[in-house]
Formats: structure tokens, sequence, C-alpha cells
């Protein structure tokens, strides 16, 4: 065994503190309060927890078939990490300041949950009050663990893997547990203000997409952009398991098995659909082929544009929502790519845009408080709430990558990234035959050899 180097000795000590803070601070669970938890809701927050749990692993496959094929695993890891880091974040102190006791509307007291300390089986009255609050509490867990994950198809194939680990855990405190806390508690100062935001087209899409920006531009271009898609039928295998997932990400957040629910599944399918058609028939239009890949975007924008709206509008103006935020994404991912910003998964253009346009769609058609209804508050505070997520999110994004580069460079050297983030980063690759392993793993001076060599 080679010798550790120092911050894998403080990282490991760290996770052994953890491990054993854990061990003797966990409380017994209090009984549930049978009378007042609703069987039928309790089993759909279950369901709708696992189909969130999901859409990280489809993301995963999503993004890895379109990188190159030197970068496949790292980009995977990269999405499927999330699901480790960001569930023990959470369970520390993350859900504390995302819904803990409100502090001046901007985020949550760190004591209120702390460990999960009071997160019991019982309902809480705001927050779950018909399911176990516990239940609440990993259901929300799920959207806090695909955020950073969507943030990484901009810096894929460049970022250094102990650097985007350390960017994950400080956007996920400082950036995604304010926005949560802004948004969806109760006493939230954009949620007292009156936005409205179903599932995540501010939290989640908007924070990914603007965060995303900042990425590309502190990190800078890759050294060579031209590649092809690693893997189509993951993209396409990706694209179907966000789909199935985004049911429980919308659906699931009636937090009821009722009408409402029913609504969100079927707004989210439908602009879905809308989007997914309209991205490769207006590809048609203008003279690009139709394609897999086409489908499997304009899909996904469907998916985000129609999250923050899900539950607010009926099913024509969800198809509606899905037309246009094909439109206007496709058309920001054609002219991003004749700009010099190397984002390189257009995490913006269609995370970012597409949450933008359903956020201001919602506005515009929300039930009985929109634009359509005569009424221009709402639509008035999500442009002023577009203005603060956005500013929040990029500013407070760029100083976490600027704070990062200060304590570990935030990208390979050229020469790793020559030989692509699988195996300089990971060791691993999905070519067993590359004839570049083998001069890799010497380069690299790997220690951990049975596992490695066996890939040569």
């Amino acid at each position: 065994m080679s010798k550790p180097k120092t911050r894998w000795i403080v990282i490991f000590a760290i996770i052994c503190a953890l491990q054993f803070f854990a061990l003797f601070v966990a409380e017994e669970p209090v009984a549930d309060a049978s009378a007042s938890i609703d069987k039928a809701d309790t089993a759909w927050m279950i369901v709708a927890s696992a189909f969130v749990l999901f859409m990280t692993p489809g993301l995963s496959f999503f993004y890895g078939g379109m990188v190159g094929t030197k970068n496949v695993i790292s980009t995977m890891l990269q999405s499927f990490i999330a699901l480790g880091v960001i569930s023990l974040l959470w369970y520390v102190v993350g859900f504390s300041l995302a819904f803990g006791d409100d502090i001046g509307g901007v985020i949550g007291n760190p004591a209120t949950f702390f460990a999960f300390h009071r997160v019991g089986l019982s309902p809480h009255p705001a927050l779950a009050p018909t399911f176990p609050f516990l239940l609440f509490a990993l259901f929300q867990l799920k959207f806090a663990i695909i955020t950073p994950a969507l943030i990484t198809g901009s810096f894929a194939e460049r970022v250094k893997f102990t650097s985007y680990l350390i960017f994950m855990c400080l956007f996920s405190l400082l950036i995604y547990c304010p926005l949560a806390h802004w948004t969806w508690h109760p006493d939230g100062f954009l949620r007292k203000m009156g936005v409205l935001d179903f599932a995540g087209g501010t939290v989640v899409h908007m924070s990914a997409g603007f965060a995303a920006i900042a990425g590309a531009f502190v990190l800078g271009k890759r050294q060579n952009k031209l590649h092809q898609p690693a893997n189509i039928p993951f993209i396409i295998l990706g694209t179907g398991m966000l789909w199935f997932g985004w049911f429980g990400f919308n659906a699931g957040s009636a937090l009821a098995a009722n009408g409402l629910a029913v609504q969100a599944f079927a707004t989210t399918n439908m602009a879905t659909a809308s989007a997914m058609i309209t991205w490769v028939m207006f590809d048609a239009l203008v003279g690009r082929k139709i394609s897999a890949m086409g489908a499997c975007i304009g899909a996904v924008v469907g998916l985000v544009a129609i999250t923050p709206a899900a539950g607010y509008v009926n099913i024509g103006q969800s198809v509606f929502i899905g037309f246009a935020a094909a439109i206007v994404s496709n058309l920001a991912v054609y002219y991003r790519q004749r700009t010099s910003l190397d984002d390189t998964l257009d995490v913006f253009p269609c995370h970012g845009l597409g949450g933008i346009t359903g956020m201001l769609l919602t506005g515009v058609f929300a039930k009985e408080v929109g634009l359509v209804n005569g009424k221009f508050e709402t639509f008035g505070y999500h442009l002023l709430a577009l203005v603060i997520v956005g500013v929040f999110s990029f500013g407070g994004s760029y100083l976490i990558f600027k704070l990062t580069g200060l304590v570990t460079k935030l990208r390979v050297s050229p020469e790793d990234e020559h030989l692509g983030l699988d195996i300089s980063q990971h060791a691993e690759t999905i070519h067993t035959s590359d004839l570049e392993i083998p001069v890799a793993m010497e380069s690299i001076s790997l220690q951990t050899a049975p596992s490695a060599k066996a890939i040569g």
C-alpha cells in the first residue's frame, strides 16, 4: 500500500467521526400516531420517494451516454456518488437548514432537526399532516440529491473528483438548503410572497442551471470539445428512467394520494410528450436530422418545465408549457454552441432555461392567480424571484467554486484530461482493449493493482 495523502487522512477521519456520532446520538423513533396517519398517503409517499431516488441513476445514464468514451464512468459516478454524500449531509444538518424552525424567512435553525432529532414516525402538522414526518424528510432528501448531480453536466470531462465532492457539499448546504427554505417552508420569504413552485423548478432546476453557468465560467473550456456521444442507448435508458421517476417528483409533491397528485401525474406526462415531439420536429424544420438524442433532450426539457407548474395548471396548458420550453431550450442550445462558454452538456439551456420558462408560465397559467385570470401579482413575484434566485445561485456558486479552488485544484491536469477522467481519476475504463491503459496505469502510479491490472 502507498502512503495516504494528508487530505484523505482528514476526510476519512471525518467519516469515522460521523459514524460514531450517529451511533451514540441516534434516538429511537417515536411510535406513530396511527389515528392521524393516512395509510394511502403513506403508501403513495413511500412509492414516490423511491421513484425520485430512481431519477439520479437515470441522470447518471443520461449524462454518461453523452460524453466521450474516456469519460463515461467518471461522469456517471459524479451523479451516483451524490446518493451517498447528500444523504449523510441531509441527515446531519441539511434537513434542518431547509425545514427547521424559521430564522428570518431565509434559513432553518440547524439545531431543530440536527441528526434527525425529532424526525419520527408521527405526522408533522405543517409539513406532513397525514403521513410520518420521517417519510417527508426522506422524500425531500431525494430532491436534494439530484440537484448537485444536475450541475455536473456543465463541467464534465475536466473536473477533479475531489474538488467536485467539496463543491457538492458546499452547494448543498449554502445554496440548495436556503432555496428550499425560501420556497417550501411555510415561513420562507418566497413562499409567503406568493411564489409558486410545485415540485422544484426554482429550487432544483434554476439553481442547478445558474450554478452550471458559474462552473463553466470558472473551469474554462475543455481541450477537445469535439467527440461523438459514447452511448446513445444509455441516453435513451436514462431518459426513460427520468421520465418514470419524475412522476414521483411531481405527483409526489402533492404530499397525498389525492386528485392533485393525479393532476400532476397527467400534466407531467403531457408536457413531456409535447416537448419531445416539438424538439424533434423543430430540428427537422431547421434542417437537422430527427435524432434519438434530440428526442431525449426534448423530453427532459419538458419534464423540467412542467415541474414548477404541475399541480397548478390543466392538461392543455401543460402541453403548451412543454411546447414553449422545447423551442426556447432548442434555440438556446444552438446559440450556446456558438459562444466560448463550454457548458459541456448544456445544463443551463436545458435545465436552467427550462426551469425559468416553466416558472414564468406558472405565473401566467396558475389556477385563479395567474395572468390568464387577470391577476398580475403572482407573475410579478415570479419575475422578482427569477432575479433573486438567479443572482443568489450564480453568485453563490461562483464563490463556492473559487473557494474550492483555494483548497484544491478544480481541474485535472492537461495530461489527465487527455487520458480521460475514467482512467486518471478512477483507474477504470469501459474499453478493456484500450491500448492507452497500461501506459496510464504506470503514469499515475496506481498501487491498487489487482483490479486495475485486470483492466489492461
